[in-house]
């Protein structure tokens, strides 16, 4: 069964059994998130084909990670599977997203 993780400086802050592939991005369920690390960053922007896209800030130990994952609350119709689902920005200092 594939499993992914998401860490960020250190800390797991996703982890699922069921997650889509979108563009090489893992996108991971709502319901995988630790939603403690988590704030809505003002940060948004627009894909052509998915839609906008709204940040996270992913705070660890006192650490911030500006705007390290998004979300597509409401995407285009032909990627209506990742809605609400989270991906994380793999060229962030101290993210890493792994499947197995």
């Amino acid at each position: 069964m594939p499993h992914a993780t998401a860490t960020v400086n250190g800390h797991k802050v996703a982890e699922t059994d069921t997650y889509e592939v979108v563009e090489g991005n893992i996108y991971f369920p709502p319901s995988s998130l630790k939603e403690s690390f988590f704030a809505s960053s003002p940060t948004t922007t627009v894909c052509p084909y998915k839609g906008t896209a709204s940040y996270y800030t992913v705070t660890t130990n006192k650490t911030e990670t500006k705007d390290a994952a998004w979300v597509y609350a409401d995407p285009k119709k032909e990627y209506e599977k990742i809605k609400g689902f989270v991906a994380f920005y793999k060229g962030k200092p101290g993210v890493e997203v792994s499947s197995e």
